[in-house]
């Protein structure tokens, strides 16, 4: 009898479609949709005429990360781009691509037709995630590759001021341009995967399309609260932030690492989720409208789950103290020493190096009355140099607004000669003094030297 069913299960399996020829026909599906098309020459084309573009602007975005090099460099571009893509636009793609891959067959009753054609559900839906994956990786290189050479062409292949206030080299900073966006595909697939997730668990309802926006909305709001650190690492949206980390020296590597394992293992369990659903499911019901009660059950507590693990082992795992003072003062002081050599060689004085500066800060909170850690615009930092061969030591005052995820930007508050707003020649053109407002980045997690 055994023997009998082997048999007859053997010509079943061997009908099924194979899964490389089931991905063509799902990529096909997929790159025949006009919406698709014109995403994919809208990813290819306008961030490099953007970055172009704003980068012969008289005024930049300083108040985006790297906005304000955007005429020093060639490579600010593509991280500019970077940014607004991690906020409205890679979620937006995930969307269109993801959210929508089941219902819609649901909505067309093909499911029949697909199931005759492929005999395998297993393989339609893996055919469909590769399909997916394969889509959403050709429109993120466009982003990238688009801005990188829009950055390139309008401004040239020059130096890039870290985070830190250090120069990277072209070569180096091509590098971490590459990873940061390698980076950023990780909240990516999370956001994807949510979305198919969505997609199957609530039948030919649309709604899977509005879930991988939603998920990112509520991420950013979430780092824009005075969230515990592990909390905050453990949220995939973190990996759309934590590439920061990459232009600093040394690099802020903890965070990035942890950021991109939270936002894969979310993406593997969401489409872990999704399959299960997917083959549970009755196809020969054509009022099939989703999975219920089981949606929450089985999409949404396991996902919970998830979270509430990450954060437990983040919290044990790590040393998390968030922003305190001392790594305020230690950033500022690092930065300033950075740009101060910086502003040095572009004003043609007798070059100094860090170690001579010996720059220090101190920086106080509300003036002292107020608990000495944690976001805010009313940080004020004094910093402190010294010279070769002079007896007195400088000072400038700078006033911080640090926001949540370690990122502030410091304003120069006097004296003018030092950080005031002045232009300075240099080999791209006139440019603001590179010591009158800058950007810097505390790192969330005791890492890093504090030497």
């Amino acid at each position: 009898m055994t023997t009998t069913v082997t048999a007859a299960a053997a010509p079943a399996r061997s009908g099924a479609a194979p899964v490389a020829r089931s991905y063509r026909f799902e990529l096909v599906k997929l790159v025949s949709q006009w919406r698709i098309r014109l995403l994919v020459l809208a990813c290819w084309i306008a961030p490099g005429l953007f970055v172009a573009g704003v980068s012969e602007q008289s005024t930049l975005p300083s108040d985006t990360l790297f906005g304000r090099w955007m005429h020093a460099t060639g490579w600010a571009g593509p991280l500019v781009m970077l940014g607004f893509a991690g906020t409205w636009a890679l979620p937006l793609l995930t969307s269109v691509v993801a959210g929508d891959m089941f219902a819609a067959e649901d909505r067309l009753g093909t499911w029949r037709h697909l199931l005759v054609a492929v005999r395998s559900p297993r393989r339609i839906f893996a055919a469909k995630v590769l399909a997916g994956l394969t889509v959403i990786l050709v429109l993120v290189a466009g982003l990238a590759c688009s801005s990188a050479v829009g950055g390139l062409a309008s401004v040239g292949n020059q130096p890039l001021v870290g985070l830190d206030g250090h120069l990277l080299a072209p070569s180096d900073a091509a590098g971490r341009v590459l990873l940061a966006w390698v980076a950023a595909l990780a909240p990516t697939l999370a956001l994807a995967a949510i979305g198919l997730l969505g997609s199957v668990a609530l039948g030919r309802s649309p709604t899977g399309l509005l879930l991988p926006p939603l998920v990112a909305l509520g991420m950013q709001v979430a780092q824009l609260l005075p969230l515990p650190v592990a909390v905050r690492l453990a949220l995939p949206g973190y990996a759309f932030l934590s590439w920061n980390g990459l232009f600093t020296a040394p690099a802020q590597l903890a965070p990035l690492l942890i950021g991109v394992a939270v936002s894969l293992a979310w993406a593997v369990l969401a489409t872990a989720l999704a399959r299960l659903l997917f083959l549970r499911r009755d196809f020969t019901d054509l009022a099939y409208d989703g999975a219920g009660r089981r949606a929450f059950t089985v999409g949404v507590l396991p996902l919970v789950g998830l979270t509430a693990l990450t954060v437990t082992a983040i919290a044990f795992g790590t040393d998390s103290t968030g922003i305190t003072q001392a790594k305020v003062q230690r950033s500022v002081a690092t930065a300033f020493a950075h740009l101060y050599r910086l502003q040095t060689e572009q004003l043609h004085r007798p070059a100094v190096t860090e170690a001579q500066l010996k720059a220090s800060a101190a920086c106080t909170k509300s003036d002292g009355q107020a608990a000495q850690q944690g976001a805010g615009n009313d940080w004020r930092c004094v910093v402190t140099w010294h010279l070769p061969g002079v007896p007195v030591a400088g000072t400038a005052v700078y006033q911080l607004d640090v926001g949540s995820d370690g990122r502030f930007v410091a304003d120069g508050d006097g004296p003018k000669e030092v950080n005031g707003y002045f232009l300075v020649r240099t080999s791209t053109g006139d440019a603001p003094n590179p010591l009158w407002q800058f950007d810097g980045d505390v790192e969330l997690l005791d890492t890093t030297s504090k030497g």
